[in-house]
């Protein structure tokens, strides 16, 4: 989807020139704008940015831009609709401090709506008043006004799992590449499904590979080990960033993010001691989510929710054709169990009460052609993890019982109920976790509950980790497979040189309304898709 105002070789050209003439070797660059400085300094005491430039939780007038400094300084950023910075806005942002591991944001307001911004953030040190860094460039479109005309395709990627099983950055393999082949797909977002980080798997330097080659990370000192002071957890989000394909993307596709177990620890869930795990001196699992939290919203563009600034669900409209609903599972499920209950409760909660009326109620109010809902564990798939108590336990919410719902599955049948009963036309969820893709529908004749309309459920990933699968499915609520990126008897724990990673795009075309759903792999290759007719 190219840019109706800058071009994509636009753009890539402008950061180009101007990073070419600032490493050229001149002593300053003049860049002129409004309240803007006038000379950058070649002094070492400027800062650096070395994390890039990210966008996050875009709406039709505003936009959260992030960056890191390396030292105490303060953030400005100024935007424009055009690529010559012409009619410039400036915005002095806050002071990125130790206290936030030198990262900064700014929640952009009174973009216009459905216009091509173009940005760009410097930092002032607050050491050396007067040094400036590097300006960084970055670019996204704001979503269509509401009640606009809905006059332009849309597109939305998503997918998880990134540096997992113990697969790094390996430089002389080209980083990070599935970033490249989503920032190429020109997708207007992207939805990070979760696992944005495996604070719980640390990095070896050497990795052999059963073709006698080596998988050679790069290895950092948050890297080394688990995850359990706060700086630590802020190490594995920088780490990423430290791949330069990852900062090419976060500086052209704006981002929707949400969490999912490895944030933290594996199969979390709040309440968990990590009595066996004899790597963590902190045993509380609580105590380490708070810090990963925290971590969390210092290094990803999140708008913090002003009732309670560390919600993860939200909410996004992206005009007429698509509302997108962020789910938090994490924060508000009770315990992994066998998930046998016969009545809903605390053990059984997976969103929780609060999350699921505000779901119901953002559902109920969407105008939106389609409603996305963004799940961070997909629905019918079986997730095992070990086993508690003696018996069996489950992280997702199927039990691995065809029969009626219990445990968990009395949320998920709840909604769909309630989903048919207020007439809740054409939604899709997305999610991944599971570390392969796959394409499921869902119908009441093929389940054992059936008072739901039938819906598609989309799997992608992983991103950049270890690719396993497939993973059987409960047949409750009647999905059956209609793709599968790896077969039956896949030998699991492959690593990114397989080159089976994966991610998916919905394509909305405002002609006819229907949704095409597509599976793509490391290289952008289109492997699966199909078109879904809006109803009503």
């Amino acid at each position: 989807m190219a840019s109706d105002s800058l071009s994509r070789r636009g753009f890539l050209g402008l950061s180009l020139i101007a990073g070419a003439e600032l490493a050229g070797g001149r002593g300053g660059l003049w860049l002129p704008s409004r309240g803007a400085p006038a000379i950058i300094t070649s002094s070492r005491t400027r800062p650096l940015l070395p994390s890039g430039v990210q966008t996050g939780d875009v709406t039709d007038s505003r936009a959260v831009v992030w960056s890191r400094s390396d030292r105490p300084a303060r953030m400005q950023v100024e935007w424009s609709t055009s690529e010559r910075f012409t009619d410039v806005r400036t915005v002095r942002g806050p002071a990125a401090l130790e206290s936030s591991g030198y990262t900064a944001m700014i929640d952009l307001s009174g973009l216009p709506a459905g216009e091509q911004i173009v940005y760009r953030v410097r930092f002032e040190s607050l050491e050396m008043p007067g040094d400036w860094s590097e300006p960084l460039i970055g670019r996204f479109r704001t979503a269509p006004a509401p009640g606009a005309a809905a006059d332009r395709p849309i597109r939305l990627a998503w997918s998880g799992d990134e540096v997992g099983q113990g697969w790094g950055i390996d430089t002389d393999r080209g980083g990070m590449r599935i970033f490249d082949a989503i920032r190429r797909a020109e997708p207007d977002v992207f939805v990070h499904s979760g696992d944005i980080i495996y604070a719980d798997q640390p990095l070896e330097a050497e990795v052999p590979l059963d073709d006698g080659t080596v998988w050679r990370n790069v290895v950092t000192e948050a890297k080394s080990k688990v995850a359990e002071t706060l700086d630590e957890f802020r190490g594995n989000f920088a780490y990423n960033l430290d791949d330069p394909l990852t900062r090419e993307f976060g500086a052209s596709v704006p981002l929707i993010a949400q969490w999912d177990d490895h944030e933290v620890v594996n199969n979390w869930f709040p309440g968990m001691h990590l009595t066996d795990d004899d790597r963590y001196t902190v045993k509380s699992a609580s105590l380490l989510a708070a810090r990963a939290r925290q971590a969390l919203f210092e290094f990803v563009p999140m708008r913090r929710n002003p009732d309670e600034s560390e919600r993860i669900y939200r909410s996004f409209s992206w005009g007429p054709l698509l509302d997108v609903f962020v789910l938090d599972l994490r924060s508000y499920r009770g315990p992994n169990t066998s998930g046998l209950q016969a009545e809903q409760g605390p053990e059984t909660a997976m969103m929780g009460d609060p999350q699921m009326e505000w779901l119901k109620r953002s559902l109920r109010e969407s105008t939106a052609t389609w409603k996305v809902i963004a799940c961070d564990m997909p629905i019918g798939l079986v997730v095992r993890d070990f086993p508690r108590n003696g018996e069996p336990a489950f992280e997702a919410w199927a039990n691995a019982e065809d029969g009626a719902p219990k445990g968990r599955e009395l949320e998920v049948a709840e909604l769909l109920s309630w989903m048919k009963r207020e007439g809740i036309r054409n939604t899709v969820w997305i999610t991944a976790d599971v570390h392969y893709a796959a394409a499921h529908h869902y119908s009441p004749e093929r389940g054992s509950f059936n008072d739901f309309d039938p819906f598609w459920e989309f799997v992608a990933g992983p991103m950049h980790a270890g690719t396993f699968g497939p993973n059987r499915l409960d047949a409750t609520f009647g999905p059956e497979v209609r793709f599968n990126s790896v077969p039956d008897g896949f030998e699991g724990g492959r690593p990114p040189s397989d080159d089976l990673q994966f991610f998916g795009t919905l394509d909305i075309d405002p002609r006819t309304r229907a949704l095409t759903a597509a599976i793509h792999d490391v290289t952008g290759a289109l492997l699966w898709q199909t078109e879904i007719a809006a109803e009503g």
